[in-house]
């Protein structure tokens, strides 16, 4: 019986980036069409799906429990957000949990056999770019455009090179940080999958028989422990980053 592609060894093993379905060139520039973009599409089905499904039919008394998990999902991340960036930033909430719910959902899709979005580096630097936007209109917002650009200078005009720079590195930090764990546990996976498929041809086996049970429990680690963990941290670091950027909440 012959053995399938996908189970068979092989003399090296390649990591590639997303594959490119299509390009197009507008006005000489060429735009690739990836499977990341398609993989996005698909996780954004998901979570309406799930909204949909969670949301129908609401109701004020004899709520189901459908309702009752949307509406601790929802206070859940209400109260994450009024804990940790006080009450004037509420308005928040939304982005948080599309963030959150995205980065979770795009990660979990491995386990599906499916490439994690977030593997991908544009997605989270398209995030961190957003959140950076999003740090720089809260210092405009407080401190107007001439306070916003006196602050590079602060507390000494010799720190300007350096206060530059430290506002660069938020979110190229924030998208290597997630980018990183995610595209390191993918690769150390396929390297345990090689591994265990030449252990199994080194003791001659046809079949990779190391390659059943064993990598799942690098996957329970990688996809599920390690998606949650990093959305979580992505998500504290942009609220954390945001509220920092106005003036202190006042008790009371």
């Amino acid at each position: 019986m012959a053995i399938p592609s996908f189970l068979q060894g092989s003399s090296e093993l390649t990591v590639s980036g997303p594959k490119i379905i299509a390009s197009f060139d507008v006005f000489g520039i060429t735009i690739n069409f990836t499977e990341t973009i398609v993989l996005q599409w698909f996780v954004i089905a998901i979570i309406l799906g799930v909204c949909r499904f969670l949301t129908h039919k609401l109701t004020v008394r004899n709520i189901s429990k459908r309702q009752v998990v949307a509406e601790m999902l929802v206070e859940s991340v209400r109260n994450l957000v009024k804990d940790t960036m006080g009450k004037r930033w509420m308005c928040m909430t939304p982005y948080i949990a599309t963030i959150f719910s995205f980065s979770i959902c795009g990660s979990l899709i491995s386990m599906l056999g499916l490439r994690s979005v977030t593997s991908d580096f544009s997605v989270l630097a398209t995030w961190a770019a957003i959140t950076f936007f999003l740090i720089t209109a809260t210092k405009i917002k407080f401190n107007g455009v001439w306070g916003w650009l006196k602050s590079f200078a602060a507390p000494v005009p010799v720190m300007l090179p350096i206060n530059i720079l430290s506002e660069i590195a938020t979110p190229v930090s924030m998208a290597l940080r997630h980018f990183g764990n995610i595209a390191g546990g993918a690769v150390i996976t396929a390297l345990l999958y090689y591994g265990l498929t030449g252990l199994s041809h080194l003791i001659g086996l046809d079949i990779p028989v190391f390659t059943i049970g064993i990598p799942a429990v690098l996957s329970a680690y990688f996809d599920l422990f390690s998606g949650f963990m990093q959305a979580f941290i992505f998500v504290m670091l942009t609220m954390v980053f945001i509220s920092n950027a106005g003036p202190a909440e006042e008790e009371g």
